[in-house]
């Protein structure tokens, strides 16, 4: 079971911080929408009410200018009439409040609800010029107006027409109100959809993270790894799981390799301490005796270094840091085989065929080559035919005319202390091929052996994507 990463305190969540994320981009966008939207809204709704009231009061001065609209003086203003229908026509066609005063500024024709009559209205009403018009704002009942008197001439009187704003206001107001509940309302929904989507994309990021800390705290990496997905969080989780199976062989290697030590080190320490106990009695020791003695804590001394060496060689070759650089194999075979000829006195000859470059790590193909070629050596110590270096673009073989290689030994023979029955006579460690291989394995090729024709064996490796097993 994959324990869930506990949070530390103060630190929201990858999934909190997503639907958050996710929310406030919502959240600007839905406002600005919101907003944009209402100002457009309103701005349309008010332009058409001040254009209806201009179109109304541009109508009704072209009517009293063409002498259409004609008011006679009465008296008192339950005699007057209600010329042409103007009110009713009026009302019927803006839907505005309508209302007539004479010349005198009085009121025949009241508007529902009455307007008010000022001194500027009468002034207007007592114009001798049609068409004249005095325009403002009134308050009439708590509700707003915006009203126009137009004269019709002759001091005959004027027609005051009055439009209401407040009822558009109050429609605006209530069109805010619930643009306000639409943006809380996004902003929510937006924040819940932010939540479950941030729940599914971090799903398997929580998941990863839980076998990251399991492993963390226990060591263990046998666990299993989520790597769903053609994602980047799917992978995510196959380089982890690939990181992890990379570490848990290793770790296997490692402790092979401390196993597969300590067994090999255990028969020449377990010689030397028999030889030094034997040197408590040297002096008893007859000549021959002590002269053997010596020599076998010297080989045996020499037989533990070489072994530790070639266990640091190992050890190092696994964790190896050296930059790759642009590296011919041909010129470190010639390298390996000239330092090889010193050590062995054996003839050593090279020959290359095809382009060797390659991005590598000289020290290492170096080292591998020099271990083919004294291995080569050791099993031919008393061969004339000199040890062959074959470079074939990427791949490396040393041919030798020794015992030969049997086929039960071709699979191991790189393994690590493996020694066939016919070289454990011969001195070694048994690492010096598993180094091969290793080195090998580094540069992305593989090991090969079998025998040659004519007597010997044929023993390489090949280097690079491009390289080919024989």
């Amino acid at each position: 079971m994959v324990r869930l990463p506990t949070l530390r305190r103060g630190r929201p969540s990858l999934r909190t911080t997503f639907a958050l994320s996710f929310a406030t981009a919502a959240s600007v966008v839905t406002l600005l929408v919101g907003g944009l939207s209402y100002d457009s809204a309103a701005g349309l709704v008010r332009v058409d009410q001040q254009t209806a009231f201009d179109d109304v009061i541009r109508d009704l001065r072209a009517e009293v200018r063409s002498e259409k609209v004609v008011l006679r003086q009465y008296p008192t203003e339950s005699t007057a009439p209600v010329p042409y229908g103007l009110r009713d026509d009026l009302r019927r066609i803006s839907r505005m409040d309508v209302q007539v005063i004479n010349g005198n500024g009085m009121v025949y024709d009241a508007g529902k609800p009455p307007l008010p009559v000022t001194g500027e209205d009468r002034v207007t009403a007592a114009s001798r010029t049609p068409g004249t018009v005095v325009r403002r704002e009134i308050g009439i009942g708590g509700e707003q107006y915006r009203m126009a008197t137009v004269a019709v001439g002759d001091s005959t009187g004027a027609v005051q027409v009055a439009q209401q704003i407040s009822d558009t206001e109050d429609l605006l107001q209530e069109l805010q109100k619930r643009t306000a509940l639409f943006v809380v309302a996004v902003i929510l929904a937006a924040g819940l959809a932010g939540w479950w989507l941030a729940g599914r994309i971090t799903r398997r990021l929580v998941r990863l993270t839980g076998v990251a800390e399991s492993v963390a705290a226990t060591g263990r990496m046998q666990v299993a790894v989520p790597v769903t997905g053609d994602d980047e969080v799917g992978r995510l989780g196959r380089a982890f799981d690939g990181m992890l199976g990379r570490l848990a062989r290793s770790k296997d290697d490692q402790r092979r390799l401390v196993e597969d030590a300590g067994h090999e080190l255990r028969t020449p320490l377990t010689s030397l301490r028999t030889n030094i106990s034997l040197l408590r009695r040297f002096e008893e020791l007859p000549g021959p005796a002590r002269e053997d003695l010596l020599a076998d804590l010297a080989g045996e001394t020499r037989e533990l270094t070489d072994l530790v060496n070639e266990l640091v060689e190992l050890a190092a070759g696994q964790r190896d840091d050296e930059p790759p650089t642009e590296v011919s194999l041909a010129e470190v075979a010639t390298t390996a085989a000239t330092l090889a000829q010193r050590r062995t006195g054996r003839e050593i000859t090279v020959r290359a065929e095809g382009d060797t470059r390659l991005t590598g790590r000289p020290a290492g193909l170096q080292r591998a080559i020099s271990n083919l070629v004294e291995n080569a050596a050791k099993f031919d110590q008393d061969g004339t035919e000199p040890v062959e270096v074959v470079i074939t673009g990427r791949r490396v073989q040393v041919l030798d005319r020794g015992p030969g290689i049997a086929d039960e030994d071709r699979e191991r023979v790189f393994d690590r202390f493996y020694r066939a029955p016919g070289a454990r006579s011969l001195p070694g460690s048994g690492l010096g091929l598993a180094i091969v291989r290793e080195v090998a394995l580094a540069h992305g090729g593989t090991v090969f052996a079998r025998p040659r024709p004519g007597g010997g064996a044929v023993l390489g490796f090949t280097v690079g994507e491009s390289a080919e097993a024989p």
